[in-house]
């Protein structure tokens, strides 16, 4: 019991940051997993789910058993599914660093839907940051896109593609909570973790990727990977977001993408320019200026 009540009497702010620096690590996990990018991921929400499953148990029933609530679930899992698939491959071909900077565009193609769909009112502010952010961008993979090789390409391709998927899976879990009989977030992360790495384990079968795990050292980090990235992390999130300043939440939550590129400095040898890491820089903060420009009336 002392490890909860430690957990409890943490500050909210201090959780979330927590939980930030946990899930930076997780292209580190990646990295080093002696598995094909679509089986890595697959393993994530496996051995998540059936942790998240556990701790579900012993916290608010699961509730929400609705027809609706299973097609919500399902919606989730493919939004996951191709989330994952997408991001573990950019991982391959940029480095984790870079693959999480662009997976945190989900800002403005959040933003973008709420203007298209839901009638929300354009944000100058938020306006103003979108060109910062791709010229922050542009710094970081190098102006002369031309120049670069294939591979890379497809990894700065497949990183956006990334934040497409996750805005779609973090929209879908938003309506799972607003709903009337909505379950637990602990028992919604996974149940929606169990359709994707159904979803994930028939990718990889598709591309003849073995769901082998070939060693020791691989199945270490596939547990750490799912432990840290997909349970306890989010968990620490979850439970600290709801009681700070969304200006600060947006802060605090920057650390996941900054430290997932100070770790693809210091651990993979990325070769980084006065220009890049400046453009780095660029994009973080433009990143932070969307991610609270939509809800000054939170804060």
């Amino acid at each position: 019991m002392r490890p909860i009540m430690l957990f409890e009497k943490m500050p909210p702010a201090l959780k979330v940051m927590t939980g930030a620096v946990l899930i930076s690590f997780s292209g580190v996990y990646v990295k080093f997993s002696h598995t094909g990018p679509t089986t890595t991921g697959f393993y994530r929400v496996f051995f998540g789910g059936m942790i998240l499953y556990l701790l579900s148990l012993i916290s608010k029933p699961a509730s929400g058993r609705s027809l609706k609530t299973i097609w919500l679930f399902l919606t989730a899992g493919i939004f996951f599914a191709l989330d994952l698939f997408a991001w573990h491959k950019s991982i391959h071909y940029t480095g984790p660093g870079l693959a999480t900077i662009l997976a945190n565009f989900q800002v403005f193609f959040l933003a973008l839907f709420g203007v298209i769909f839901m009638g929300e009112r354009i944000n100058i502010k938020l306006v103003m940051t979108i060109p910062i952010a791709v010229l922050g961008l542009f710094m970081v993979v190098g102006i002369e896109w031309n120049l670069l090789n294939t591979d890379y390409k497809n990894g700065v391709l497949l990183g956006l593609a990334t934040a497409v998927c996750y805005t779609g899976y973090i929209l879908t879990l938003r309506k799972i909570q607003s709903l009337r009989d909505s379950p637990s977030p602990i028992f919604t992360l996974s149940m929606v973790s169990f359709v994707t790495a159904i979803i994930l384990a028939g990718l990889a079968w598709l591309q003849n990727e073995s769901l082998n795990i070939p060693d020791l050292q691989t199945a270490f980090y596939l547990i750490l990977y799912a432990t840290f990235s997909q349970v306890l992390g989010w968990i620490f999130i979850i439970n600290g977001l709801g009681s700070i300043r969304t200006s600060t939440a947006g802060l605090l939550l920057l650390l996941q993408p900054s430290l997932a590129f100070v770790w693809d400095i210091l651990l993979f040898d990325k070769v980084t320019t006065a220009v890049s890491l400046t453009g780095t820089i660029i994009t973080l903060g433009a990143i932070y200026l969307g991610s609270t420009s939509r809800t000054a009336t939170d804060s």
